[in-house]
């Protein structure tokens, strides 16, 4: 009897909990997906144990509560499964009715819905490597500020450009914590001047690296430049005598290989031999994927630093880290003659006698390797291919710059080679227009320049009315800033080195004397001899090494090494591109459709065929 009545006591106990227990289990998930939510919002943390400890243990102590009241729960493995999806889809729509409503501080900017709630979406579209193509289309669409994340801006408006890069700018934005390699230690505030995140400390730091690319140290590098420029050219020649007279080749992977070896010879005193060897090690193909690896992980530090504790993922990193750090080891224990980058960086100012502060220095050279290989030689890499094949495809603008060559130029040597001066390029108009309008086009960072308020400050505000929170990430993309019409008008999507040399209403010096209106022509001159339009070249809007204190400090030398490598090889050789295909859209598909926006661009094959002119120079 007794039995009996229990029985039906605990019946009586289970009908009446029914009915109320799913509305408790709800709440007690809400509850717990709120708790995680409101953690990471306000804590951020990226770690592997915490994160794990949030995602998992929390709806799994959940569970067990809810079985622990729920006695007569029958399938305790459904009901897990509906319990983790439960607690995942609360804290998902927790996230996402913050991010959406009023109440979030960037909800008055425009911007994508997928934007708005999770910066997966651009993740999925640095995988693809064509962020600056779509930063491109969302401010024609929204216009000059755009929320491209949850907690990103997008910024087109040369007017801001002071606020956000210049001295009165900010730091370094969140990216950089997302782009610090953690294989280089995780304990460390920055591991080179380009991820520093502290003002005081780059400036410190920025010092040497501007003394570096005065005007004494470039004279050293120039010595060094000559030499290598001549071996390229030595190269193409020889491919085209294997050829009979006429090559066909990548152009590109062998201006890659140019590039490399000079950065060896001018960084680290030698040892890099691309263009003898190709890649045979594989470095540059192992530093391309490094830049695809972080250009994709950068946009959010949970993903970065999850990836780079998977070996697979981060073994083309760590590889080319190790080798980079390698060479200026090598550096260290090598006595080398000339005054390379290294010396003017770390030995001009190291003191020997001083042990802590030695080895401070030699310190520095071996996390700064990486960033001097990377800035060195991709990017100016870029820039060269990026000339070479839009004058292939104007080939008005590449006879006028032979012109001008063969004009500043006329001095032939016995081996029948156009002797170039390096100290006249910077005064030659035309080249400097040609190299101008095509880092306008093309910038070898194209999107990827972020700033973002200080830690702690609480935010900073741009200009009278627009306030940035602490937290934030601002990009100032310049492929979009540079084909704004606004700044470069007309035809702003147009190669036409002319807008460089026409009078201009924004710009100084000797290419852009005077000032003018904007043109109403709608379409360039088709043929040599039809009237010019009336260009609006705003200068101040064009920021192809950055902008302000923390902008690229090797510009000089850059320069210098484009218009050197450019003049020789558009007065030795003849090139033409091969016929151009066409995509699915009836469009001729172009060189600059391959390019991917890694940081800095990443190059696909540009291939051109090329014979010598060596015999027909003296007669131009």
């Amino acid at each position: 009897m007794e039995v009996f009545c229990s029985m039906q006591l605990r019946e009586r106990y289970l009908n009446n909990l029914q009915p109320t227990t799913p509305r408790r289990f709800t709440m007690i998930h809400l509850l717990a997906a709120v708790a995680v939510y409101v953690f990471f919002k306000e804590r951020e943390p990226v770690d592997l144990p915490t994160v794990s400890t949030l995602l998992l243990i929390v709806p799994s102590a959940s569970i067990s509560l809810k079985n622990y009241l729920n006695l007569g729960s029958p399938l305790f493995g459904a009901s897990c499964i509906q319990s983790f999806f439960a607690f995942y889809a609360m804290l998902l729509s927790c996230m996402m009715a913050y991010r959406l409503s009023s109440l979030h501080p960037l909800s008055r900017y425009p911007g994508p819905f997928l934007c708005k709630i999770s910066k997966l979406w651009i993740i999925w579209l640095a995988y693809r490597g064509k962020l600056h193509l779509y930063y491109k289309s969302l401010h024609d669409i929204y216009g000059p500020i755009v929320r491209i994340g949850p907690n990103d801006l997008s910024i087109n408006e040369k007017k801001l450009i002071p606020f956000i890069l210049g001295s009165r700018g900010m730091p370094k934005g969140p990216i950089w914590d997302a782009r610090r390699n953690r294989q280089l230690g995780s304990d460390r505030e920055y591991h080179a001047v380009i991820d520093v995140r502290d003002l005081n400390i780059h400036a410190q730091l920025r010092r040497r690296w501007n003394e570096a690319f005065s005007n004494e140290p470039l004279k050293d590098y120039q010595e060094i430049l000559a030499p290598r420029v001549q071996q390229l050219c030595d190269h193409l020649e020889e491919l085209c005598q294997s050829s009979g007279g006429v090559a066909s080749f990548d152009l590109a992977k062998w201006i890659s290989f140019f590039a490399f070896d000079f950065m060896g010879d001018m960084a680290f005193g030698g040892g890099f031999e691309l263009m003898r060897d190709q890649d045979a090690q594989g470095v540059w193909k192992g530093m391309e994927k490094g830049l695809t690896n972080q250009s994709i992980i950068q946009h959010a530090l949970w993903v970065a630093v999850t990836f780079q504790s998977i070996p697979f993922f981060s073994s083309g990193m760590r590889k080319f880290a190790r080798f980079a750090m390698d060479q200026a080891k090598r550096r260290i224990s090598t006595e080398v003659k000339r005054k390379d980058l290294f010396y003017h960086l770390y030995e001009a100012t190291a003191d020997p006698s001083n042990a802590s502060s030695y080895e401070a220095q030699l310190s520095a050279a071996v996390t700064d390797s990486t960033l001097i290989i990377i800035a060195g030689s991709d990017t100016s890499a870029s820039v060269m291919s990026s000339v070479m094949s839009l004058l292939l495809r104007h080939p008005h603008a590449h006879r006028r710059l032979i012109d001008e060559l063969e004009e500043a130029f006329p001095t032939i040597d016995c081996d029948d080679r156009r002797i170039i001066e390096v100290e006249k390029l910077q005064k030659l108009h035309y080249l400097n227009a040609v190299i101008n309008e095509a880092m306008r086009l093309l910038p070898p960072v194209p999107s990827s320049i972020q700033r973002g308020p200080p830690k702690g400050s609480g935010g900073k505000l741009l200009g009278d009315d627009i306030f940035i929170p602490e937290g934030t990430g601002v990009i100032v993309p310049p492929y979009c800033l540079h084909r704004d019409p606004r700044y470069f008008s007309p035809y702003p999507d147009s190669f036409m080195p002319e807008r460089w040399l026409a009078p201009s209403s924004s710009s100084s010096g000797p290419t852009s004397p005077r000032s003018t209106s904007h043109s109403t022509s709608l379409a360039p001159p088709s043929a040599e001899g039809e009237q010019p339009p009336v260009f609006h070249t705003d200068k101040e809007a064009f920021i192809p090494f950055s902008y302000g204190p923390a902008n690229c400090a090797g510009k000089p030398l850059a320069l210098l090494e484009v218009r050197y490598v450019i003049a020789h090889l558009v007065t030795r050789f003849d090139l033409l591109l091969p016929q151009e295909s066409e995509g699915s859209s009836g469009r001729k598909v172009t060189w600059e459709d391959d390019l991917e926006d890694r940081f800095v661009f990443t190059k696909g094959p540009l291939n051109v065929s090329m014979c010598s002119r060596r015999g027909s120079s003296s007669k131009s």
